[in-house]
């Protein structure tokens, strides 16, 4: 249940991430309200999956999901540069965040 909590903190830390970028700078009101939400959601479901697990598995974990997830939104979204460097760096972030699920108890 632990992993799946943090799985979950890092859905909200993309959804944070890519709201800074619809705030225009916090002067829009409704965006930067579900910006600030998302990171209150993000940062509390951390703290709840870091009871059980490392503290340093976690933080990566947390991440590595919110920069893969940022980053591909970010391709789809916002039309930012999917070449092969970018796509293959992505990979090796999941790649890591794998070793780390399973190198932890």
């Amino acid at each position: 249940m632990p992993w799946l909590v943090l799985v979950l903190a890092g859905l909200f830390e993309i959804g944070w991430a890519i709201g800074l970028k619809y705030t225009d700078g916090f002067t829009k009101p409704w965006p930067t309200v579900a910006t600030v939400a998302s990171m209150i959601v993000s940062l509390g479901l951390l703290g709840m999956a870091m009871k059980s697990l490392p503290v340093g598995t976690a933080y990566a974990v947390w991440v590595g999901v919110g920069a893969v997830g940022t980053a591909i939104l970010g391709i789809v979204l916002l039309g930012e540069p999917a070449n092969a460097g970018r796509m293959v760096s992505l990979g090796l972030i999941v790649a890591g965040i794998i070793g780390l699920k399973l190198a932890t108890p």
